[in-house]
């Protein structure tokens, strides 16, 4: 089982030739809660490759009955079933997430203690105003004290949703009937790739494509909904790579260490 405090060993990331073979790649464990570290009772898994093109990230989930109702693009998906990719940048990070019905949902998060004039965030693109960015603490519980600024260490972050990765590529593969509970479903697969001409921002001085022996970290998760006696279970179940105690998942520090190789998938 993963480690609960982040710090298992890194993935490798390996190369891939202009024909993706999944069945080569090296598959995650099997998803557990993000808070305990127990098995998510559904089977999760995810692998990553990389060319000098762009990252490749592949989910395979197991689900009985394939539901997603939201269809506009950004829309909440994790309020339903979703699966779900960061990728920590330093002083900023980025989210996506993704339904059965393919429906796409971004944010690009700029931590406040980095953001101003003449920061290299001090670009038109993340004008507060002009892009509406919201003020975000992160997904743990903020009463009293950290009601405003969360409960992380640095605080809140800048949250620009109308932000679009450059070049994103996604889409899902059904294996089974969605929004149809008359028939048992086997799951769903999610397919992201994810060019690194996109990711100036979340480079943090590394290397664009990276280097072999780069390290960076990605959060790979799921959230699942679910009903009992009709009423909906909260919070939603989260089952993720690498668990680390705390149902926020807005903790780069905590997510799973990626190192990229040189070595054939």
């Amino acid at each position: 089982m993963s480690s609960l405090s982040g710090a298992s060993a890194p993935y490798p990331v390996r190369r891939t030739g202009p024909v993706r073979d999944w069945a080569a790649a090296e598959r995650s464990p099997r998803f557990a809660d993000m808070v305990s570290g127990a098995p998510g009772f559904w089977d999760t898994r995810a692998a990553a490759l990389w060319d000098d093109e762009a990252l490749h990230i592949r989910f395979w989930a197991e689900e009985p009955f394939l539901h997603a109702d939201v269809r506009e693009r950004d829309g909440l998906v994790f309020l339903e079933n979703d699966l779900e990719v960061f990728i920590d940048g330093g002083d900023c990070y980025y989210e996506f997430e993704i339904n059965a019905a393919g429906t796409v949902y971004e944010v690009f998060f700029i931590w406040q203690d980095a953001f101003g004039p003449g920061t290299r965030f001090d670009l038109p693109e993340f004008d507060l105003l002009a892009k509406r960015a919201l003020s975000f603490a992160g997904d743990d519980d903020r009463s009293g004290p950290t009601f405003w600024r969360g409960s992380h260490a640095r605080g809140p972050r800048w949250a620009f949703r109308s932000w679009d990765f450059p070049g994103l590529r996604a889409s899902v593969t059904l294996d089974g009937t969605l929004n149809d509970d008359t028939d048992i479903d086997r799951g769903w697969t999610a397919d992201i790739t994810l060019p690194w001409a996109g990711m100036t921002h979340l480079a943090n001085g590394r290397s664009l494509p990276p280097k072999p022996g780069d390290e960076w970290r990605l959060f790979f998760g799921r959230f699942q909904r679910l009903e009992i006696g009709g009423r909906e279970v909260l919070p939603h179940p989260a089952w993720v790579w690498t668990p680390h105690g705390r149902f926020d998942t807005h903790m780069p520090e905590a997510w799973t260490r990626v190192v990229f190789s040189e070595d054939a998938a």
